[in-house]
């Protein structure tokens, strides 16, 4: 295996929940078909975590962090990042730096042998999130289920984001070739392993009777709620999460564990490390393609900023510059610290990340630049984004707000938006931007947007 595609295997490590965030803001239903044969206590088998459409392996440290609050070791468990992680338009037609389905299926088959070989255990459990469900489903489904003893699907569109009859090349497609392989047949699980879905009652934005969010308002898509269900599996209703919340979300968690494990988890909230370490894998957009290729000559730096206001405490704690395999780090932090990660590539924008405390270890800190600066900020002094990448902003289940104001680009209803924009004028360069999701805060600064600079305050929660 190549010195890139392990860098994409990295397992990682853990941060807590801030007390009283998420947890208590939503009321949960758990209406459960049990069809499979629950998995029985005993030791956790290694987990394998696999990211969705566009994503990557670092939308799973909370999980994986809470997963290690919970005695499993550092060391049995992964989270892929696979190398080009959007799907093609058509399964069959290439398209550069994006992948099919039989790409996906063998990038994670090469993660399961490894991974195997790295813990010695005869099988291992995967845990998905939408295409990544799609991914595990085709690995089992094609002779991997002798090496899978749990399957976790979180907001996998098992039966397709729409069922029409144009577009059938598309996997997204119910009506198309893709699905109707996984899903033909009396069950639609593979004998042998253990499925678990996990859905919303009604807030997933792809799993939706009308074609709104996939550009056809008022076309029906012949899906509904209950299409992440399959037969034959364990299915359990989270209540009003939306698409990723069902996988990266506390409740989310219980579910997993329980599942995997055969017991309730000891803890939900994530418990804290004396020492913090942190480390990733930086990575690039070519031709404005989000990928997981690692970027070499790029450069981070960490600074300790002050909770109220993001100012910079010193100098950096923290600098390096990748290689070829993209890594960054490690940084050692306390674990209270809250902290400005500074990245800079050739033709990217400066991308100033304003994150919460890390208090535990991860080595799937993984970085992407800011998107370019574009049209719609022209004239602006400072353009600061909110972005919260294991959930979407629902209005008004949540509160949002930034620079002590609701977002108008986030949209009412069915929770579809992950990013929010803030425009500054050029008088207001250097000043303190509050971002606030429910009960996580964080403060950036507004840097000249004149230098190509971005500044992103990212929530973990």
């Amino acid at each position: 295996m190549s010195l890139t595609r392990r860098a994409m295997l990295r397992g990682a490590g853990a941060l807590p929940l801030l007390a009283g965030n998420l947890a208590g803001n939503l009321s949960f239903s758990a209406l459960a078909q049990t069809t499979s044969t629950p998995p029985v206590a005993g030791a956790v088998p290694p987990v394998l975590f696999v990211h969705g459409n566009g994503d990557h392996a670092a939308l799973w440290i909370t999980t994986l962090w809470r997963m290690e609050s919970n005695g499993v070791p550092h060391e049995r468990m992964m989270a892929i990042s696979f190398t080009d992680p959007l799907a093609r338009t058509d399964d069959q037609v290439e398209q550069p730096n994006r992948s099919s389905t039989e790409d996906q299926r063998r990038e994670l088959g090469d993660a399961v042998k490894e991974f195997k070989q790295r813990t010695g255990a005869s099988r291992i459990a995967l845990v998905g999130n939408s295409r990544g469900g799609y991914s595990i489903r085709n690995y089992i489904r094609n002779g991997g289920e002798a090496d899978i003893s749990h399957a976790v699907l979180c907001g996998v569109p098992n039966h397709g984001i729409y069922h029409w009859d144009e577009g059938l090349g598309g996997e997204f497609n119910g009506r198309g070739p893709f699905l109707r392989g996984l899903n033909e047949g009396e069950s639609e699980v593979t004998p042998g392993t253990a499925f678990l879905t996990l859905r919303s009652d009604g807030n997933d934005k792809f799993a939706q009777a009308d074609g709104r969010f996939v550009g056809k308002p008022g076309t029906p898509t012949g899906v509904s709620s209950d299409g992440p269900a399959l037969k034959g599996a364990t299915n359990l209703v989270l209540g009003a999460l939306d698409h990723r919340e069902v996988a990266f979300h506390p409740r989310a968690f219980r579910e997993i564990y329980k599942f995997i494990a055969g017991r309730e988890p000891s803890h939900i909230e994530i418990v804290p490390e004396a020492e913090v370490r942190l480390s990733g894998l930086v990575t690039g957009t070519p031709g404005g393609v989000v990928t997981n290729r690692p970027v070499s000559g790029a450069t981070v730096e960490i600074y300790r900023v002050s909770p109220d206001r993001g100012e910079r405490s010193g100098g950096p704690i923290h600098s390096s510059q990748t290689g070829a395999d993209g890594r960054w780090g490690p940084a050692q932090v306390e674990p209270t610290w809250y902290l400005e990660i500074v990245l800079t590539s050739a033709g990217s924008p400066t991308t100033h990340i304003y994150r919460s405390p890390f208090p535990r270890s991860s080595d799937v800190v993984n970085l992407r630049a800011a998107r370019p600066l574009g049209p719609a900020d022209a004239g602006a002094g400072a353009v600061v984004l909110m972005s919260r990448p294991r959930g979407y902003f629902g209005l008004p289940r949540d509160v949002v707000l930034i620079d002590g104001k609701e977002p108008k680009d986030v949209k009412s209803g069915v929770p579809t938006d992950s990013m929010t924009t803030l425009r500054l004028p050029a008088e207001e360069v250097g000043r303190s931007v509050v971002a606030m999701f429910n009960t996580e805060r964080i403060v950036a600064r507004a840097w000249p947007a004149s230098e190509n600079r971005i500044a992103i305050a990212e929530l973990t929660y």
